[in-house]
């Protein structure tokens, strides 16, 4: 055994000069990811007080439970990001100071987080405004998958819009675990989001959602192709993944791909596959194999109401 468990240590250690492009060995220290977990677990408590914890909070308990978890996540989130601004320096960054400009981001963005409560609020409302079987604001904080998942992602865009790295898709990574729903921190998402059930939901990182959206399990608002270099090197940072404007229904297992644009109002139906834009008030659906459209108009919550389902 000894022989065998030395010739595997020779045999690693040389995989680690002949692999490098997967060491981070000599280098910064890079953000934890238990860390950043951890983060993103008090985050939600200060988002959704009483609600991650495992006794009640009292109204006269508020302000020193808050206080005192606040600035627990503050010291902690400050030293993430100063590793994070290690690895990779924000735009603006003053090299000479990368624990003080830590400071500032950690500062504005729990500065955020009135704001971020505010939306999260429309979020639930949308799902129990948009959901027969929800019986209450507290079912859906506890045990509705898509607020939890938005929830994160929220907070992960604030800091993804500072030029955080890693941080923020570390976030979305955890809760893409948790429900099933993946989205990255780059989406753009208006208020009132609802994503009902939720397994198997894409968003990627230039998708643009309006106001009062609703989408069901398995859509993947995703990209549709990826320009490429002339060294053959896939162009990152380009607009690739689809807009959504206002009021519009997705149903379960739709792929839009492409710099495209839901118009407002549509009705997307289950499973179709849409490489185009889409005018706005618009249905789209699938019959016979083909993709299908017609106007949505006057009859569109009749339409809605039937596309859901009794077993929905």
């Amino acid at each position: 055994m000894k022989q065998k468990l030395a010739k595997t240590l020779d045999e690693l250690v040389d995989s680690f000069h002949r692999y490098g492009g997967i060491n981070h060995l000599d280098g910064v220290n890079l953000p934890s990811r238990e860390a950043v977990v951890d983060i993103a677990r008090d985050l939600l408590r200060l988002v959704f007080p009483g609600f991650y914890d495992k006794d009640p909070i009292h109204l006269n308990e508020l302000v020193t439970y808050t206080s005192k978890l606040m600035s627990s996540v503050a010291s902690r989130l400050q030293n993430e990001i100063k590793r994070s601004l290690d690895y990779r320096p924000c735009d603006g960054c003053d090299m000479d100071d990368l624990a003080g400009t830590a400071a500032r981001l950690t500062a504005e963005f729990l500065g955020d987080l009135p704001s971020v409560r505010a939306v999260l609020q429309t979020d639930v409302t949308a799902a129990y405004e948009g959901d027969p079987a929800a019986i209450s604001n507290e079912e859906i904080i506890l045990a509705y998958p898509g607020v939890e998942a938005i929830a994160v992602q929220r907070m992960a865009h604030r800091l993804y819009q500072r030029h955080v790295a890693l941080i923020p898709r570390i976030m979305t990574e955890w809760a893409h675990g948790k429900t099933g729903i993946d989205i990255h921190p780059g989406a753009e998402i208006g208020p009132h989001f609802f994503i009902d059930h939720g397994t198997g939901v894409v968003i990627g990182e230039t998708t643009v959602i309006g106001k009062h959206v609703k989408i069901y399990q398995g859509v993947t608002l995703g990209a549709k192709s990826f320009p490429k270099d002339e060294k053959g090197r896939v162009v990152k940072g380009n607009k690739r993944h689809p807009n959504i404007e206002d009021d519009v229904t997705i149903y379960a297992g739709a792929t839009i791909l492409g710099n495209v644009t839901i118009g407002k109002g549509s009705i997307i139906g289950g499973n179709v596959w849409l490489l185009d834009s889409v005018p706005p008030q618009t249905m789209v659906y699938s019959e016979g194999g083909q993709t299908r459209m017609k106007t949505a108009t006057a009859d569109r919550n009749r339409l809605i109401g039937h596309m859901d389902g009794e077993g929905i």
